[in-house]
């Protein structure tokens, strides 16, 4: 059984058929990329694999149990962790809190009293963000980072409930290229030793060839091709919809 299967997924907003039929699975440990043009219907997938909005049909399962129609906080519980296209983060908030907030969710203590909480998961946190490569800026507010230091720190955040799949919806987008590899390096390297099922959406060829191991297309809510970056270069269809001559 793969980890996450998605079967028959269909999303419509009014006459417009955002996902139509989408069908795949992931392995844990694999790292797929979803791609497409804009509106292609990526992140109205993202949007139902952890719970935002609701399916009109199709499934969702997460080893074997259902997700789709589920809350975010109850999909997040059962191992499903996300970063967004627009990084979410409490700006006021220091990076370290951020991601102890996190933690507190997931530890089911985040009804604690702030001035009390603030305290708990300090090294959790601080091991975090070490992972991700920041924390030397654990004290920082997060409103005053660079965008490619809040993509990472939103990384720490989506690993402090230890998912079994990680949903990254255009992690490398606003980064500079040299910062594009070490986030994807980092993702990589989580899902090979947590054995962390990953998805990303992403707009740079480079970094999806380089660091997928298998590809989803998709074009006008449409799955259109799936395979190895390798088959996903040879594909007729691929070529004319998407890559172009490139």
């Amino acid at each position: 059984m793969s980890l996450l299967e998605v079967r028959d997924l269909s999303k419509s907003y009014g006459g417009v058929q955002a996902v139509r039929g989408v069908s795949f699975d992931l392995d844990a440990g694999e790292r797929v990329a979803m791609i497409g043009p804009n509106g292609a219907g990526k992140t109205t997938c993202f949007n139902m694999l952890n719970g935002q909005i609701a399916p009109d049909a199709g499934s969702i399962a997460l080893g074997g149990r259902p997700l789709a129609g589920l809350p975010p906080r109850k999909v997040w519980r059962l191992g499903v962790g996300r970063t967004f296209q627009i990084t979410a983060t409490f700006g006021s908030m220091t990076v370290r809190e951020n991601v102890q907030l996190a933690l507190l969710s997931h530890h089911g203590r985040l009804g604690s009293l702030w001035p009390l909480a603030s305290d708990a998961h300090v090294e959790e946190a601080e091991a975090l963000l070490e992972r991700a490569g920041v924390k030397e800026l654990a004290a920082r507010a997060c409103a005053v980072l660079a965008y490619g230091d809040l993509k990472r720190v939103e990384l720490a955040i989506a690993l402090a409930n230890r998912p079994r799949l990680l949903l990254m919806d255009e992690p490398t987008a606003g980064m500079a290229p040299s910062e594009r590899g070490d986030l994807m390096r980092l993702a990589a390297e989580l899902a090979r030793e947590a054995r962390t099922a990953v998805l990303f959406t992403e707009h740079d060829m480079d970094v999806v060839f380089e660091h997928a191991d298998r590809v989803l297309v998709l074009d006008r809510g449409e799955l259109i091709a799936r395979g190895s970056p390798g088959e996903l270069r040879a594909d007729p269809r691929v070529r004319e919809g998407y890559l172009g001559d490139a």
